[in-house]
């Protein structure tokens, strides 16, 4: 069971009643370990960056031990993380005691299949590159400017995304990306961050 919360690309924390961290996969993991909105470690009791922020969180773990599912908004200065509190028992059911907090992904782009779907399809670093950017909202005159290149440079690589993916156009693109599987295409060590491929920096030739 645990394992398998590893193999989820999204953050995932097991809680007890008393919100105590029982399990917390790579990504969750990292995001504790950031601590802009939540903090804590596997044993400790998971908090917020307020003392508000972590009243929200207990309260919805205390209400999803009666069976209630919540999505909270957490927010705090410039940053903000959307997390689903859910029971790990039914309504009619003895409780079992754990709650799972699933946070979302901060940008599409995030999405760690992607790096899957790039292999699948043969694609450049560049073109990963081009399609991460296009993921996170990203217009073609915006990737130009950003990495010191010619529209025409991008255009050339989204037509290249077109052709080996088969995609009528960066909608459809993007639509496909959306729709892969939530897994991680490697499972890391402890402590790793996420990963920093080639979205972090575009190699236009």
């Amino acid at each position: 069971m645990l394992r398998l919360l590893d193999e989820i690309d999204y953050g995932l924390v097991l809680v007890d009643e008393q919100g105590k961290i029982q399990h917390a996969n790579h990504l969750a993991r990292h995001e504790l370990a950031r601590g802009r909105l939540l903090d804590g470690a596997i044993g400790e009791t998971i908090t917020g960056r307020t003392a508000t922020l972590g009243q929200q969180l207990m309260s919805a773990v205390h209400g999803a031990l009666q069976g209630r599912r919540r999505l909270l908004y957490l927010t705090h200065g410039e940053h903000t993380l959307p997390v689903a509190v859910i029971p790990l028992s039914h309504a009619v059911e003895e409780s079992c005691g754990s709650v799972l907090l699933v946070m979302a992904r901060q940008r599409v782009g995030d999405n760690l299949a992607l790096q899957m779907f790039a292999r699948e399809h043969s694609l450049t670093p560049t073109e990963e590159s081009v399609l991460r950017a296009l993921c996170d909202g990203r217009d073609v005159d915006e990737i130009a400017v950003q990495h010191g290149v010619a529209e025409s440079t991008v255009r050339t690589q989204v037509r290249s995304l077109r052709d080996k993916t088969g995609a009528n156009g960066i909608r459809q693109l993007v639509q496909r990306v959306l729709a892969l599987p939530p897994v991680v295409p490697a499972l890391r060590s402890e402590g790793c961050a996420p990963r920093r491929s080639a979205a972090a920096g575009f190699q236009f030739v």
